[in-house]
């Protein structure tokens, strides 16, 4: 067979299986260092060459090398895309082998006739490339030193060590590392580490007769990268990446080398927000010819001295840089035009949100004197706003600067001080030296009582989280903890007891258990609640046996009186985590003996457990069986009490619930409102949000009887919060009698705010080393504007309480992927956002018996909104740009709650009769 240049014309690809197995045995017999016979013509590319890729003496290999890249969100289709091809001719020649193994060699690879161009050829004039050479696109410096040869140095076909010149910029570098690591294989079966450009990553190898399959599990690569993600898998993003590499064997070389490495991620909750990027190589052997004699010597160190002294060993793993952004403003610039979106009246529009996030970016590159100066710089009206922007950055610079500025000793700035600890308990991704700061500010001299209270409730909150990312040994927790269980165990006030329960209340301590129990049995009415509802958000490991036995002796008041709140909580712990047959028989034989309300209200907990076919449903139905448990006498109790959950959103993958229950004392005013929403990704949930609204003591007022237990509490009215799994510091309406009349006398009728402010809630940011050499880079972050207010009406006049909570939030989510060479950049910019309205209504009539009670659920009328921006940019500053904007309505409702709430509504709100009377008569 006639053989051109070194490569046979018909290769093996192209020849018959049995020709094909001749024509190579003869190549590799053939070649004088090889000194083995193979027994079996089917393993000979395995029993008798190098266990690498090895060139043959004094020839010149000449290839052609494409590295191309494609981002878009997922869909797959190359018109939508953006991205970038980066092609050139390859040299490649042998330049020392070992005289003592055919395994060691080093070998010289040259990249030529390098060119840029658009992977989407539909581009045509448009295409940020056209008429412009490599050398305007890449830099004149740039180009020469990405087509000056490179050495790399294998050994069992494993790169030993790469060299090139010093002082080359590290983007171009990371182009040469890319070819250069393609030429690092193994040419039998099996699974090892490599260290090739995407770092020490494990590789399976999958050997046929003409070709290889590399599998490199890029989830495994160690390798420096800057990033951080949500811990809480529903606000999380999931990322999924593949990389696989087929070469093509002919002659113990490479006739064709095709690599692809995929990276995809989506953002749990939503599945509209997702992204893409192909990364590809291509190496083609196109012919060979006479190249360099090869070079003696014993050592390849000796070698690479007489090609080049310039010549220097570098890392073959993929370096970090970052591409110059010239003329870019600086952070007060950034901040000038950022400000007038964060106006008060402008917190409710989603620009006000989108512009929040886009300054965190900022915030997270400044130094900590150009943050102080903006700060020292700002008014009142838009410092909480300043501050929700510095704190959420969570760089040490930010946190450096934001302690310099805040005085906690002085009581004057309360709501900065609050909002900076708030934006510190939603903290996407907290750290060590945060938690140290804010112990250290609890040690030192507070102003408020108020923000000492906050503190320490949100280094509870960070105490878990740190916990959650596996830092519960982290010295700075470990105090965090003493602090926190020491300081409830040796707490003499009230009111500090309930600053340390509702700081254990966010880090749910396992150790703290023992502690709750003891408070919630033995402490007094609004102690043993705030303790229960503390053990109610623990998970079900942690619900043990013996935490029901002490939950039942609770709720069945077998050591002392409890309040109904109390009990009522304790018997909702024990039905939603694995109750016994005994322990829903014993709740369900209690209804019928407990006060009307109470009994009204656990009638409606355990049918609301029946129809939304909670977990425990299969047991409640199995008691139900009985007749002792299941008769008439019981299930038909009367009373104003209810309990109901609902889906706001289903789908197989995700739920989003809601649920309300109120429960009334037997005057007919509100002892208790709580109104809960759910996120559930599979297993994983998020408690979105709990407000509830406590009310006791005010049957003086109606000359009404207490109820059982509560004969001597103190007039009080007040709100809690759980938002995004962190419980907010209690907001109070009244407190006394003396308090409440003052404040019914001078009711203005505007809600009491419970949390305002800006929230970051969602934060990803990834840095990618792609095998082509290429940085990529995915950022998705969601934020929000959140007003939760809530208001409690009370008038003699009418007989008549309402109770109002109204949330209002905008939400904006924003994800940018980017793909950068240094010298061009593509890139893929979504936003989503909404602004949406929920409000829960409670209206009580007392002026009869039965009371009158209609609850009302509504969501408002919501824009929902979806932008796109695609982008091809040149570092020159020429750039194509695509923009898609999208909107529509998501229709307001009223959320259904049981029939009977309906048919009450009715009544309450019945039409008044028109009067057809003109005169007095």
């Amino acid at each position: 067979m006639e053989e051109r240049g070194g490569v046979y014309a018909g290769r093996g690809l192209e020849l018959g299986f049995w020709e094909w197995e001749v024509v190579t045995v003869m190549s590799v017999f053939s070649r004088s260092r090889i000194k083995c016979v193979p027994a079996d013509v089917y393993s000979f590319i395995y029993s008798c060459h190098t266990t690498g890729l090895s060139l043959n003496n004094d020839r010149l290999y000449k290839l052609t090398y494409s590295t191309e890249v494609l981002l878009d969100r997922g869909k797959g289709k190359l018109q939508d895309s953006m991205g970038y091809r980066i092609s050139s001719n390859v040299d490649v020649a042998l330049l020392w082998r070992n005289p003592d193994g055919d395994d060691d060699q080093l070998i010289q690879i040259t990249m030529k006739d390098v060119n840029v161009e658009n992977v989407n050829q539909q581009r045509g004039e448009k295409s940020i490339f056209k008429g412009k050479s490599p050398s305007k696109i890449m830099g004149k410096e740039n180009l020469e030193a990405l087509q000056r040869p490179m050495l790399l140095h294998l050994i069992h076909g494993k790169v030993k060590e790469f060299y090139s010149y010093q002082n080359e910029a590290v983007a171009i570098e990371n182009i040469k590392r890319g070819l250069a690591s393609l030429f690092q294989t193994q040419l039998s079966s099996g699974t090892t580490n490599e260290v090739d450009i995407s770092g020490n990553c494990k590789v399976t190898y999958q050997a046929h007769q003409d070709k290889v399959i590399k599998i490199k599990a890029l989830d495994s690569c160690k390798i420096a990268r800057s990033g951080f993600t949500t811990p809480n898998q529903v606000l999380g993003v999931s990322s999924k990446a593949t990389s696989v590499t087929t070469y093509k064997i002919e002659d113990s070389f490479v006739i064709a080398v095709l690599a692809e490495e995929t990276h995809t991620f989506g953002l749990n909750f939503l599945q509209t927000i997702k992204g893409k990027i192909v990364s590809k190589q291509k190496l083609e052997l196109k012919t060979t010819e006479a190249g360099p004699r090869l070079m003696s010597g014993k050592q390849a160190a000796a070698i690479i001295k007489a090609v080049d002294s310039k010549y220097t060993a570098i890392p073959i793993v993929g370096q970090v840089f970052q591409s110059q952004c010239k003329g870019c403003p600086s952070l007060s610039e950034h901040w000038q035009s950022t400000r007038k979106y964060l106006q008060p009246d402008n917190l409710s529009k989603a620009e006000a949100v989108r512009n929040f996030l886009a300054f965190i970016q900022h915030l997270r590159t400044a130094k900590k004197e150009e943050i102080l100066q903006i700060l020292k710089m700002e008014n009142k009206e838009i410092l909480p706003q300043l501050v929700d922007a510095v704190t959420s950055a969570q760089t040490s610079d930010s946190l450096e600067a934001i302690l310099d500025f805040l005085d906690f000793k002085s009581d004057t700035s309360i709501i900065l001080q609050e909002r900076f600890l708030y934006a510190c308990g939603f903290a996407s991704h907290p750290n060590e030296e945060l938690l140290r700061a804010l112990i250290s500010k609890f040690k030192g001299s507070i102003g408020s009582s108020d923000i000492r209270e906050t503190v320490v409730i949100i280094i509870g909150t960070l105490v878990r989280k740190l916990c959650q990312n596996e830092g519960c040994k982290l010295k700075a927790v470990v105090e965090a903890k003493k602090l926190i269980l020491g300081g409830l165990e040796k707490a003499e006030k009230k009111e500090d007891t309930r600053m340390y329960l509702l700081a254990l209340k966010n880090a749910l301590l396992p150790e703290g258990i023992p502690s709750l129990l003891k408070y919630a049995e033995a402490g007094e009415g609004p102690i043993s609640h705030l303790a229960t509802t503390a053990l109610q958000r623990y998970d079900l490991p942690f619900i043990t046996d013996e935490v029901k036995k002490t939950l039942n002796r609770i709720y069945h008041q077998n050591r002392k009186v409890h309040e109904k709140t109390v009990r009522t909580t304790a018997a909702a712990i024990i039905l939603n985590n694995n109750p016994s047959y005994m322990d829903v028989k014993n709740i369900l034989l209690s209804i019928g003996e407990l006060p009307q309300e109470m009994n009204k209200y656990m009638l409606a907990i355990v049918q609301d457990i029946l129809r939304f076919e909670m977990p425990a449903s299969k047991i409640v139905r199995r008691v139900l069986k009985e007749m002792v448990a299941h008769n008439y006498d019981r299930f038909s109790r009367s009373g104003s009490s209810s309990a109901y959950t609902g889906y706001i959103e289903r789908s197989p993958r995700s739920a989003s619930t809601y649920s309300l229950d109120i429960l009334y004392s037997g005057s007919g005013i509100l002892r208790r409102s709580n109104l809960n929403i759910f996120q559930y990704i599979g297993k994983a949930g998020l408690h979105g949000s709990q407000v509830v609204i406590e009310a006791q003591g005010l049957e003086a007022l109606i000359a009404a009887t207490p109820d059982e237990g509560e004969e001597n509490l103190d007039s009080y009215a007040g709100m809690s919060a759980i938002l995004f799994d962190v419980q907010l510091r209690p907001v109070t309406f009244f407190n006394g009698y003396s308090d409440l009349m003052s404040k019914m006398l001078s009711a203005s009728g505007d809600p009491v705010s419970v949390v305002k402010g800006l929230i970051l809630l969602i934060d990803h940011s990834q840095e990618l080393q792609l095998q082509s050499g290429l940085k990529a880079n995915i950022e998705v972050q969601g934020g929000l504007a959140i007003d939760i207010s809530g208001a409690m009406e009370f008038s003699l006049w009418y007989r008549e309480s309402k109770t109002r909570v109204k949330n209002r939030v905008t939400v904006v989510i924003t994800t940018d992927i980017t793909v950068d060479s240094s010298f061009v950049k593509a890139g893929l910019e979504t936003s989503t956002e909404t602004e949406a309205g929920l409000e829960f209504i409670s209206t009580v009539q007392f002026s009869q018996y039965p009371f009158l009670v209609c609850m009302q659920m509504d969501k408002d009328e919501a824009p929902f909104r979806q932008f796109e921006k695609k982008y091809e940019r040149l570092s020159t500053g020429r750039s194509y740009v695509s923009q898609k904007r999208k909107e529509s309505i998501l229709a307001g409702c009223e959320f259904p709650l049981h029939q009977e709430n309906s048919e009450m509504c009715k009544v309450v709100f019945a039409p008044q009769p028109d009067s057809t009377s003109s005169g007095w008569f």
